[in-house]
């Protein structure tokens, strides 16, 4: 298996850092962000990995990233979507044919090899295509490949580590198996605590709260861990973090975050539940007691809740009915917040406050 590949970042004092994680082809979002924190040249632009798959716009979002990379100072790291198309033209042994088959079919057209396939004028229909994908992404690829090729498993500054989904000790960092840092879920519940500060992508931070949907960063100190992926692309109410260093020895973290939702301002008072549950996709499958053509009465299999649900997000996989990310947790709201609308319904609105999502029963008034 290949090793981590590991490169020694500088994050001297007087530059700001910006650190973004999982675009995952979400180039509008990504640009918008960028704008709204004022990026410049002075500027130091971390990418903690999978900037690509999941999104109609991966191969532009890459090529928008070597772009920048040319003209600022930008660092990329190696996600475990972004070797996919490398892996696939250089027919890794390890990774068996049925994998490809899936992993390419089954995003279509949010897929980069489709993308290729497409601006290269390559018929992709089944895997009988996948000879002449090779060649031409090979052929007409050629500098996107030596770009995501080159780029790197770990950063590693003097007080941080940046990595796509987690390492598990700070010594002999070389020796780690490169796959295992990229792909590393639930990595905060892992129980690891570091001395520099740990700064990951790849798992959505929703994912962590069986309680609440929050998809702020998470900043665990006494851990020396940071989790920043929004679920950008991945999830309807998913937004794009920004973790914000003041420089590259300061502790003072912010962040910002970019969801290109309506935004409205509350005009009531509404207090937070006391009890409420986050459905995540890890533990989604649900029983429908009563369909409706707004919202439908189900039972959470694994927690046994009952909560009504949006007819919308559910959903049928191997056999099984399903949701997406769902909530009955209630918005802590005051006069005068700002809330961004994820859904507007007869019964209130599913909205997002701070990176929270819940539902508020009050008045909006739209901007």
């Amino acid at each position: 298996m290949e090793r981590a590949k590991v490169v020694p970042i500088e994050l001297p004092a007087g530059r700001r850092v910006l650190v973004i994680s999982d675009i995952h082809g979400n180039l509008t979002f990504l640009k918008a962000l960028l704008a709204q924190v004022g990026f410049c040249k002075s500027d130091i632009l971390i990418l903690l990995g999978d900037v690509l798959e999941k999104g109609v716009d991966s191969l532009a979002t890459l090529r928008y990233v070597m772009a920048l990379a040319r003209d600022y100072e930008v660092h990329m790291l190696c996600g475990n979507c972004d070797n996919l198309a490398y892996n696939f033209v250089d027919e890794i042994p390890d990774i068996p044919p049925s994998f490809y088959e899936s992993y390419v079919f089954g995003w279509g057209e949010k897929c980069v090899l489709f993308q290729m396939a497409s601006e290269a004028g390559v018929p992709l229909r089944s895997p009988a295509d996948f000879p002449a994908l090779r060649a031409a992404v090979r052929e007409c690829f050629q500098p996107e490949l030596d770009f995501l090729r080159a780029l790197p498993t770990i950063l590693l500054s003097d007080k941080f580590l940046f990595v796509h989904g987690g390492v598990y000790r700070e010594d002999r960092l070389d020796q780690l198996t490169a796959w295992r840092c990229m792909k590393n879920d639930d990595f905060l519940d892992q129980g690891f605590s570091f001395r520099h500060w740990v700064v990951v992508g790849h798992w959505p931070v929703t994912l962590y709260d069986p309680a609440i949907p929050s998809a702020a960063p998470i900043v665990l100190r006494d851990r020396h861990i940071i989790s920043i992926d929004g679920g950008c692309q991945l999830k309807w109410d998913g937004q794009l973090n920004v973790l914000i260093l003041p420089d590259g020895q300061s502790e003072d973290f912010s962040w910002q975050s970019y969801d290109g939702l309506p935004v409205g301002t509350a005009l009531d008072r509404q207090a937070a539940s006391i009890d409420s549950i986050n459905i995540r996709w890890s533990e989604n499958p649900v029983e429908i007691l009563e369909r409706g053509p707004e919202f439908s009465r189900c039972r959470h299999i694994a927690s046994g809740r009952e909560l009504d649900i949006l007819t919308a997000y559910l959903y049928e996989k191997g056999g099984v009915t399903r949701c997406e990310d769902s909530t009955d947790y209630r918005l802590p709201v005051e006069p005068g917040d700002r809330l961004s609308i994820v859904r507007e319904t007869s019964r209130g609105y599913l909205a997002k406050k701070d990176g929270v999502t819940g539902w508020y029963a009050g008045r909006v008034r739209k901007d």
